[in-house]
C-alpha cells in the first residue's frame, strides 16, 4: 500500500484533536472532538474552514488553452472574466454524455486557468486530458496540487472575518463565481465566491504552500471553526450538491450516470456556437432535449433520460443510506445516492423574517436515482432495513438565496420537535424558509 498524502495542515489537525482517515490517497480529517452534528451547525450560523488541498489541481496555460478546455469540458470557458464572472461549475464529460468526472474551473489572470477536480479522480483525469493534449497546439497542462493548497471559508459570518485579515485587494464582487486576488500577511492570495456546502457567503482561497499555515492560523485565530470532511458531506447533501461515486459515475446497477440527470448540469453544459464541437456533445444534446420534454411532463423521449437525481425528505422513521431501493405503487423505480441525518437549528418566525435559537434538530434526508416521471410531491417507498418507510420527493432541502444564511426546508406535514435541555418542553418548529 503506497504511503498516504498530507496536505500543509496536516499537523495542525492532529493538534486539534481530529480523526484522521484515509481519503482519496490522502490524510484527512472527517471529524474534531466536537462532532459532525457542531461542525454542521457552526458552519451553518459562522464561519467553517475546511481544507480541501486534497483536491487535485491543474494549471491550464498557453495560446491554446482555450480551445482545449473548451473540447474537454462541459461548460463555456470563454464566458470567465476576472473582471466579472472568474470561476464555473463544470464537467469532464464522456463522449456518450456522462462524467469522467466533475470540477470546478477559475480564471484569477487572464493568461492561465485554474483546474480543480475530485482527489479520487486527480490521476484518472490527468490520463484522460492527456490523451486530448496532442490535438492542440501550445497547451501546458501543470500538475500544482503539491504547490498550491486550498482552503474553503464558508458560511454568515465568513466574509466579515475574511475582510478583518485582507491587507490590500478588494473581495470578489458580492455574486456567486467572482473572483479576485488579495493580499494577506504579504502573501498573494486567490479568493474565489465559490463552496460546496450550499452557504450564500462562501469563498474559497487558493495560496502558496510556504503562506499555507500562516493562512489558516489567521482564519482560526479570527473566528473560523475547523470542520471535517464528515460535516463537509452533511452540508454538500443538504444542499443537494452532487458527489462523484455517488450522483456522477456509475449507478447501482453499473449503468453510466448521464451529466444531465443532475441537476446542476443547468448551469454547466453548454451549447454554445464558441464551443464548437467537444468531447460528448451529441449525446449530451440528446439528453437535453429529453430533459427539456420530461419538464413538460412529455415522456415520450425518457428512453434516454430515463431516470434523475432528485432530494427526498424521509416522512417515516428510519435513514435512508446509499444504495436504499426506492419503490412507487409497488415498482421499484431507483436507488438512493446519498443519504443521512443532517442536523438543523430550530427557528422562530417563518419565512425571511424567521431566526435562528440556539437548539437543533436531526432530520432524515436523501437523494436519490429515480424514474424521471416521478415529480415533485409525490410520495414514494424506500426499504430500510427490510421495512417500508414513507418519503416524498421534494424540491429542495434547502435555499440560498436569501443571504447571510443559508434556510432549510423543511416539509409542512413532517415538522420535527426538538427537546430541550430539560426534556419538559418540546420548541415546535415552522417551517423554515420561504
Amino acid at each position: 500500500m503506497s504511503k498516504l498524502k498530507r496536505t500543509a495542515f496536516y499537523d495542525r489537525h492532529v493538534a486539534l484533536g481530529a480523526k484522521m482517515v484515509e481519503f482519496g490517497g490522502w490524510e484527512m480529517p472527517v471529524f474534531y472532538p466536537t462532532g459532525i452534528v457542531e461542525e454542521h451547525l457552526a458552519t451553518r450560523k459562522g464561519a467553517g474552514l475546511f481544507d480541501v488541498s486534497h483536491m487535485g489541481r491543474f494549471i491550464v496555460r498557453g495560446a491554446g488553452a482555450l480551445k482545449f478546455l473548451q473540447h474537454v469540458l462541459s461548460n463555456n470557458a470563454e464566458a470567465l472574466n476576472t473582471k466579472k464572472t472568474g470561476a464555473q461549475y463544470t464537467f469532464v464529460p464522456t463522449e456518450s454524455g456522462g462524467a469522467v468526472d466533475d470540477a470546478y474551473l477559475y480564471r484569477f489572470v487572464e493568461d492561465e486557468y485554474l483546474l480543480v477536480v475530485n482527489a479520487a479522480n486527480r490521476e484518472k483525469d490527468w490520463i484522460h486530458f492527456q490523451t486530448f493534449l496532442g490535438i492542440f497546439e501550445e497547451v501546458e497542462l501543470i500538475d500544482c496540487t503539491e504547490e498550491i493548497v486550498m482552503l474553503a471559508l464558508l458560511g454568515p459570518k465568513s466574509c466579515n472575518l475574511l475582510e478583518g485579515i485582507v491587507q490590500s485587494g478588494p473581495l470578489p464582487e458580492p455574486r456567486r463565481n467572482a473572483v479576485s486576488i488579495v493580499s494577506i500577511s504579504g502573501a498573494e492570495v486567490m479568493v474565489s465566491r465559490t463552496g460546496y456546502t450550499g452557504e450564500p457567503l462562501c469563498f474559497e482561497l487558493f495560496v502558496r504552500k510556504d503562506d499555507a499555515l500562516m493562512l489558516w492560523d489567521q482564519l482560526v485565530v479570527k473566528g473560523a471553526t475547523p470542520i471535517g470532511l464528515g460535516a463537509r458531506d452533511t452540508l454538500r447533501l443538504e444542499a443537494g450538491l452532487p458527489l462523484y461515486d455517488h450522483e456522477l459515475g456509475k449507478d447501482h446497477e453499473g449503468k453510466e450516470i448521464p451529466i444531465m440527470a443532475c441537476p446542476q448540469a443547468k448551469f454547466a453544459v453548454s451549447f454554445s456556437p464558441l464551443k464548437g464541437e467537444f468531447v460528448g456533445r451529441a449525446a449530451l444534446a440528446k439528453h437535453f432535449e429529453a430533459l427539456s420534454k420530461i419538464f413538460l411532463r412529455d415522456y415520450s423521449l425518457m428512453a434516454h433520460l430515463p431516470r434523475m437525481i432528485k432530494p427526498i425528505a424521509v416522512v417515516g422513521r428510519g435513514v435512508a443510506r446509499e444504495g436504499t431501493k426506492v419503490f412507487k405503487d409497488d415498482m421499484h423505480v431507483g436507488y438512493v445516492t446519498s443519504g443521512t441525518m443532517v442536523p438543523l437549528w430550530a427557528v422562530e418566525g417563518e419565512g425571511l423574517s424567521s431566526v435562528q435559537t440556539d437548539q437543533h434538530l436531526l432530520r432524515s434526508i436523501c437523494l436519490a436515482y429515480i424514474d424521471n416521471d416521478i415529480i415533485e410531491d409525490e410520495k414514494v417507498t424506500l426499504e430500510i432495513r427490510g421495512k417500508a418507510v414513507t418519503a416524498v420527493v421534494v424540491a429542495c432541502h434547502l435555499r440560498s438565496d436569501a443571504p447571510p444564511y443559508a434556510r432549510p426546508i423543511v416539509l409542512e406535514d413532517k415538522i420535527p420537535t426538538a427537546e430541550l435541555p430539560s426534556g419538559d418542553v418540546k420548541i415546535k418548529v415552522r417551517r423554515p424558509g420561504y
